[in-house]
């Protein structure tokens, strides 16, 4: 039996890829492995968002090259979005690689790594955009706490925002089927998750390409009665298609959190115009508006980029303007990376890389004074928070997350007291940081 030692990188949508991947090599009888030297096949899944993810991405395959030149009959895969975006080119850069699979037929891998072929003379296996749909019936093993799950609910993006390639790599959406979608998260439940968290590149979109037509509205109405199941989270909600549906569907729904991550980009008009994004700010606030309106105390997670082509100082002012207006309780900032084969790679104006770090800077630092401040708020009341485990470095401390804080993204509660990984207590809040919390348990919660 070959054992496989896994590197997952970039977002929890390749986390979800590479589960898959697991799946189908266990179904083929390969074993996983946690110690690359004992691991017979080194698979990489790599993520191709962004400059900084390719190097990371490219960084990974290099060490694991390493490992297979100083240990022989190791194999090497390289998956997931750097291979689909650049197979040609990584298979003349990188000869030590024995497969390539990209983000549309990963699943093939079992049977690729029962192909005895010379590396180089397996053709690359798939052109353009490709994804594969996930199904309630595929074998998935799971990567991360037991207690806490990535449910993918569709593929691909039919947007064209200007600095984005995920399209060209991952393909026009497609909705999974409510039905299958009903069914894993059952089995999910049925093997202790307590979390699922909804992802898709546009979560919003779900469904409307369903015939009969669904919604993610409708879906989260469908997951709420599993029983077992305790928190419904949603990320990566593009604010396009926001409906009042949906939002009142996470306003009455018990077990959906009232956390909603909605990536904005940017809040000057003209960025947002030259972004191909939403249509300005004042549209931009409204919706904000309406969402604080229908879920009050609603948790709020965004991302802007800064140093877009184009961005003068008036419009990174308006931004930081923007985001001192309405205190979001998360805000990731990222600096423009220019993307070829993209809308924006030719766009004038294109900043410089201190420009673009020292704005990046700024606003982070608006956004830590404000998460700071509403952290601070809290101190003093009790919450429901999930427990994860040992807080790392601190025996006597656990880890946990309230509602507000989504798995891996956000901050963390450091807790004294006893619980098990993926109970949810009740918490009383003592202090607060930047980003994390600081408190005591106070008792257990009752089970829904």
């Amino acid at each position: 039996m070959e054992s496989v030692h896994l590197i997952s990188l970039g977002c929890p949508k390749n986390t979800a890829d590479s589960e898959l991947m697991l799946g189908a090599l266990v179904r083929a009888g390969f074993e996983v492995t946690m110690d690359p030297q004992q691991a017979q096949v080194l698979l990489v899944n790599t993520c191709a968002f962004i400059e900084p993810a390719k190097k990371e991405s490219i960084d990974a395959i290099l060490a694991a090259a390493e490992v297979k030149k100083n240990s022989a009959g190791k194999r090497l895969v390289v998956a997931g979005c750097l291979s689909q975006r650049y197979g040609s080119e990584l298979r003349e850069q990188f000869p030590e690689v024995d497969i390539f699979v990209g983000t549309g037929n990963f699943l093939d891998l079992p049977e690729l790594l029962r192909r005895s072929e010379r590396p180089e003379l397996r053709p690359i296996p798939y052109t353009g955009a490709a994804h594969l749909l996930p199904a309630a019936a595929a074998p998935r093993i799971r990567t991360g706490d037991p207690f806490s799950a990535y449910l993918k609910v569709s593929e691909g993006c039919d947007h064209r925002c200007a600095f984005c390639i995920i399209p060209k790599i991952r393909g026009r959406h497609e909705s999974r089927a409510l039905d299958d979608l009903v069914e894993e998260a059952r089995q999910l439940a049925a093997s202790g998750v307590r979390e699922i968290n909804l992802i898709a590149q546009d979560l919003t979109a779900y469904g409307r390409d369903l015939e009969p037509r669904a919604s993610l509205a409708a879906l989260l109405h469908r997951l709420a009665p599993i029983e077992g199941i305790r928190w419904i989270r949603l990320l990566y909600c593009y604010p396009n298609f926001v409906t009042d549906e949906l939002l009142v569907a996470i306003a009455s729904l018990e077990k959906v959190v009232k956390y909603i991550d909605m990536p904005l980009q940017h809040a000057d008009d003209a960025m947002l115009r030259a972004m191909k994004r939403e249509r300005s700010a004042d549209a931009l606030r409204k919706l904000l508006g309406r969402v604080r309106a229908a879920i009050p105390g609603v948790a709020l997670r965004t991302s802007f980029i800064v140093g877009f082509p184009g961005e003068t100082e008036a419009a990174f002012a308006a931004l930081v303007d923007f985001v001192r207006e309405q205190r979001f309780d998360r805000v990731g900032v990222f600096t423009y990376s220019r993307e070829e084969n993209t809308a924006a790679c030719d766009l004038a104006d294109q900043l410089s890389e201190g420009v673009k770090r020292r704005r990046r800077a700024e606003l982070m630092e608006v956004a830590a004074d404000i998460s700071l401040a509403r952290n601070r708020d809290l101190v003093g009341r009790e919450l429901e928070v999930m427990v994860e485990g040992a807080a790392p470095g601190r025996a006597t401390r656990l880890r946990a997350r309230t509602s507000a804080q989504a798995p891996e993204i956000d901050g963390m509660v450091l807790l004294s007291g006893e619980a098990e990984p993926g109970e949810i207590v009740r918490a009383r809040i003592e202090r607060a940081s930047t980003y994390d919390l600081h408190g005591r348990i106070t008792g257990a919660v009752a089970q829904l």
